[in-house]
């Protein structure tokens, strides 16, 4: 069976819970609490000397780290990573534009809103990170306009990526009413047959 070790109220590792229920795949979830510092351990350092989750641990002790990593093993052979190269490439593409435009602006958001106090320094941080995750929203607003999904058309593990922390912004100051496409797209995202939740 498959082991992940991870934090629930994490979009990086809810990436994973997301894609292993909606394909019915068994796993064993081993909750993490990075913020705590249960990923500075020496014994999770020497599962993963990043000290970072999600981490997938295989049946037979091979590890992976990198949530979209772990995403695009997990969903190989299935329908929620395209076989066909062109849009294989168009899902990494928008995969890369979610860890590198993406999260570092609208997750850090979140995290500086909900798990720092009113009078940390990194609160200056919130019109920048509020203005760069704008960005990004205005990008995924624009493709949605022609297609309805992320992963070369179809719903697939780039929509499970961008959903992690799109679903959540409003936690990070967001005001999500002004992507009307990006609304509707959560909704289909939503209604996909086996959806999980975040767990807060």
């Amino acid at each position: 069976m498959l082991t992940v070790y991870g934090l629930r109220s994490s979009g990086n590792c809810y990436k994973l819970q997301l894609l292993l229920e909606l394909t019915g795949t068994p796993y064993r979830w081993v909750d993490t609490d990075s913020a705590s510092g249960a990923t500075r351990t020496p014994e999770f350092l020497a599962l993963n000397p990043n000290g970072k989750v999600p981490l997938l641990v295989l049946e037979d002790g091979r590890r992976l780290m990198e949530s979209n990593a772990i995403l695009c093993y997990l969903a190989d052979g299935t329908a929620y990573l395209p076989a066909d190269p062109w849009d294989r490439a168009r899902t990494l593409q928008w995969m890369f534009f979610e860890q590198y435009s993406h999260e570092p602006y609208v997750a850090v958001a979140r995290f500086v809103c909900k798990w720092l106090p009113e009078s940390h320094a990194r609160r200056s941080e919130l019109p920048v990170l509020l203005e760069r995750g704008a960005k990004a929203f205005d990008v995924m607003e624009d493709h949605l306009g022609r297609e309805p999904f992320f992963s070369g058309g179809h719903f697939g593990v780039a929509d499970i990526a961008l959903f992690a922390y799109t679903h959540c912004a409003a936690d990070g100051g967001f005001e999500m009413s002004h992507w009307p496409r990006i609304a509707a797209w959560l909704e289909r995202v939503h209604a996909q047959p086996r959806f999980s939740a975040m767990v807060a």
